[in-house]
């Protein structure tokens, strides 16, 4: 299942798809809440989201239980992978630039667009997302959703990205559950990692679902 960011829609995923289904994995493309042709009035950075691609992971194993499954979410994708009100019941996730919380995330783009003085303003946008959203800002953190995985774990960061920051990935990181991996990729900021390092992308993320679901598989054979 391949979740794909905040503003975007499934077609942004297909290069992805193109890839892994050419390895041999089927794949499944959806359009979250209030993007592509999905309906829905607006976005809340993971929060409903999380139930899209909860939804998406059961559509996939109706179809076929005895298969391993994993999640690939990027940014918004890969938080609403983890906010979800249990684990997600997969065999491997693969999450890329993914916001520790959404406090520190609004406190990125502010200082981005403003200078760090900017991030003093951070309070007077999050306080609004309750009244609109139904969610405190607070609630808003996939580093605790990240912590009761039940799946191996690969962490993709930008070593550059400014909107998730490489110290904020790496927190991400310890407060994962083993067994888990970390490609922090060189140069790259908040973006499309697998435009810009195709090759290498292809290689790490094609090793690790390899070793996870061919494990799962094999562990349910027996």
């Amino acid at each position: 299942m391949l979740a794909h960011a905040r503003n975007g829609d499934r077609r942004s995923m297909l290069g992805r798809a193109e890839f892994l289904h050419d390895a041999g994995y089927s794949v499944l493309l959806f359009d979250a809440q209030a993007h592509g042709e999905s309906p829905g009035n607006q976005t809340t950075f993971g929060h409903l989201e999380a139930f899209d691609v909860a939804a998406a992971v059961s559509f996939a194993t109706s179809r076929d239980s005895d298969s391993p499954t994993a999640v690939l979410g990027v940014s918004q994708g890969g938080a609403a992978a983890l906010l979800g009100p249990s684990p997600l019941p997969v065999s491997a996730l693969v999450l890329e630039a993914v916001y520790s919380t959404l406090p520190e995330a609004v406190a990125n783009r502010i200082a981005i667009r403003l200078g760090e003085p900017g991030r003093w303003l951070t309070p007077l946008l999050t306080w609004q997302l309750e009244p609109r959203l139904g969610v405190s800002a607070e609630a808003l953190a996939p580093i605790g959703g990240i912590r009761n995985i039940e799946a191996p774990l690969l962490l993709v960061a930008g070593e550059r990205d400014r909107h998730t920051t490489l110290d904020q990935s790496r927190a991400l990181y310890r407060a994962a559950p083993e067994p888990k991996e970390m490609w922090v990729v060189p140069g790259a900021a908040h973006g499309d990692f697998h435009g810009f390092a195709p090759r290498e992308y292809e290689r790490r993320v094609l090793d690790f679902l390899d070793r996870t679901l061919r494990q799962t598989s094999s562990e349910a054979e027996r």
